[in-house]
């Protein structure tokens, strides 16, 4: 291991440790060598539970800093993180430096970490609720303000609502989770809903800070709907997700729809590179897809590591890969079919023997 690679492992570990004990999870206490990623705090709560399989069937560890989406990509492109995992790809002047960083060999998105987005309520009493996506851009654009309006009542035929108020809660904060609900109902209820952008219009309702600020607010508000990945839903007792009606029928949230959707993916890029399409992914409207969903990306280098690093990235992709039912209790949803097998046939084309 050379002395950069050790001053670069000793700088980004600092990093880790100023974020907090939460982090720690992921370090492990493995006597071998040491993988480096910075990024999307979204996934931070996965990367724990790969970083400890990988600690414990490798004997290597795993120090993720959850520094934001923003601060891993630029870290990968400077050379000083072996991997970034983001919400986003690589900004378009990124690209190239990203290239010459990886030794002249592109960097590819490989979309490995899962997170559906789950439209929460608190509803004494109403177990269960379909929304059609015009009428879910009408509640959180403020023109449907009541449990009972008839356009609910039309999507849940027999069902009994609440004469109650609906109590809108948004994030506060710029936020991922925002830009991409905002694109959402963006694309799949244009008629009903204009704007995108990190920060949620303020217009209607009211806002907290972060995914558990909303979920929290609204597990104590009767009455509450909000935004929120689906982990939050499970922490709070009160709280449900509700189905979707994305065209073709009542939708639930599951590993089954949620997986449906990632089997009709399309990228933007060719091969093994996978920047999702994610209009396409958000127009997607056949039966029994729940296209709602971020897809967080490892952002790697298709080759031009050192061997060790090579061996690492590798060793640590496919750990996770193999151990993606771990990550289930943490709201996250574990790859299956076809898009599992796309991350399978990317992690073979890698270079890299056994770490």
């Amino acid at each position: 291991m050379s002395v950069i690679r050790n001053f670069k492992r000793t700088a980004s570990l600092v990093g880790v440790v100023a974020v907090g004990s939460a982090a720690l999870v992921a370090c492990g206490s493995g006597s071998g060598s040491e993988l480096v990623g910075e990024g999307a705090s979204s996934q931070q709560n996965a990367m724990a539970i790969f970083g400890a399989k990988y600690s414990e069937e490798t004997g290597n560890t795993l120090a993720y800093n959850p520094t934001g989406s923003g601060s891993g990509r630029t870290n990968f492109v400077a050379g000083q993180v072996d991997f970034a995992g983001s919400d986003s790809p690589l900004k378009d002047d990124q690209v190239d430096p990203a290239a010459e960083r990886c030794g002249g060999n592109e960097a590819w998105h490989l979309p490995f970490v899962i997170g559906p987005v789950a439209i929460a309520y608190n509803l004494d009493g109403v177990d269960s609720v379909t929304l059609s996506i015009p009428t879910l851009a009408q509640i959180f654009s403020g023109k449907i303000t009541n449990w009972n309006d008839p356009a609910i009542a039309k999507d849940n035929e027999g069902a009994k609502l609440p004469d109650q108020k609906i109590s809108v809660l948004y994030r506060s904060d710029e936020s991922g989770t925002s830009d991409n609900f905002q694109k959402f109902l963006s694309t799949a209820a244009p008629g009903e809903w204009k704007g995108e952008g990190q920060q949620f219009p303020q217009e209607v309702g009211s806002g907290a800070n972060g995914s558990n600020g909303v979920a929290t607010e609204a597990n104590s508000i009767p009455g509450a709907i909000t935004y929120v990945e689906y982990g939050f839903v499970k922490q709070n007792d009160k709280l449900k997700a509700a189905n979707l009606d994305f065209g073709a029928g009542s939708t639930e949230l599951s590993v089954e729809t949620v997986n449906a959707a990632l089997e009709a993916l399309e990228f933007k890029t060719e091969g093994h590179n996978m920047v999702v399409d994610a209009d396409a992914l958000f127009a997607q409207n056949q039966a029994g897809s729940y296209p709602l969903i971020l897809t967080t990306y490892e952002i790697v280098c298709s080759a031009g590591y050192d061997d060790e690093t090579a061996a690492l990235v590798k060793e640590f992709l496919q750990t996770s890969l193999n151990n993606q039912g771990e990550i289930a209790e943490a709201g996250f949803i574990p790859v299956e079919g076809g898009h599992k097998e796309r991350l399978q046939a990317a992690i073979d084309a890698l270079p890299g023997g056994a770490a």
